[in-house]
């Protein structure tokens, strides 16, 4: 099943020129990753810190949008501009969960969201991470299928957090579609353990 994640080609296209420049800069792919964890975990405690107002919600939609702009130019700069390396490979992968964490859970404690469905799809989430690491270890390449992969997530909490800090109350529409979420995170982690298994087969690896 196609996700949002299937148009980061076309994305990252639009976003080469940037990266160019910032490599010319002497940025580094390791601080693009640092900056866009650090303002992740700041606009989550703040959601925290004032989860009965409307302007840390605001904020949501627009930093996940430069947040995977950000995301994309890390993984350019260390593609093509020789930045590759360990500890690069372990912020990228900690960094994505972290922010994501500190990002989506502080929505549990925003009235009238469903706290426990709040925390189900982000613990899931991270389950689907873990899922597209663990085939790595298993011989497999980085799974990244979908349907609920990590843009669609932002996709999704960003939608929400646009419609709440417009007013819309939350109700039975955001219980829907975090149940909804929770079971296309789950989907997503049999999807992507499945498919992992699947291509160690092909390859003759053992499973």
């Amino acid at each position: 099943m196609p996700t949002i994640y299937d148009l980061k080609p076309a994305f990252q296209n639009l976003l080469r020129p940037v990266c160019r420049a910032l490599a010319r800069a002497g940025v580094t792919a390791n601080q693009v990753t640092l900056v866009a964890a650090a303002i992740s975990v700041a606009l989550g405690a703040c959601i925290a810190w004032r989860p009965g107002e409307r302007w840390p919600l605001a904020l949501v939609p627009a930093w996940l949008f430069v947040r995977m702009a950000l995301n994309a130019i890390d993984g350019m700069l260390a593609r093509e501009h020789d930045q590759r390396s360990a500890l690069g490979g372990v912020l990228n992968e900690l960094g994505d969960v972290v922010s994501d964490a500190a990002l989506y859970l502080p929505f549990a404690l925003v009235p009238g969201v469903p706290p426990r469905l709040t925390v189900a799809v982000v613990v899931l989430g991270l389950l689907t991470e873990m899922a597209g690491v663990v085939a790595v270890q298993i011989g497999a390449s980085r799974r990244y299928d979908g349907p609920f992969g990590k843009s669609d997530r932002a996709f999704a909490f960003g939608l929400f957090a646009l419609l709440l800090a417009c007013g819309v109350e939350p109700g039975a529409w955001l219980r829907g579609a975090l149940a909804l979420a929770a079971v296309l995170s789950a989907w997503t982690v049999v999807n992507r353990a499945r498919r992992a298994l699947a291509e160690l087969r092909a390859t003759g690896g053992a499973t």
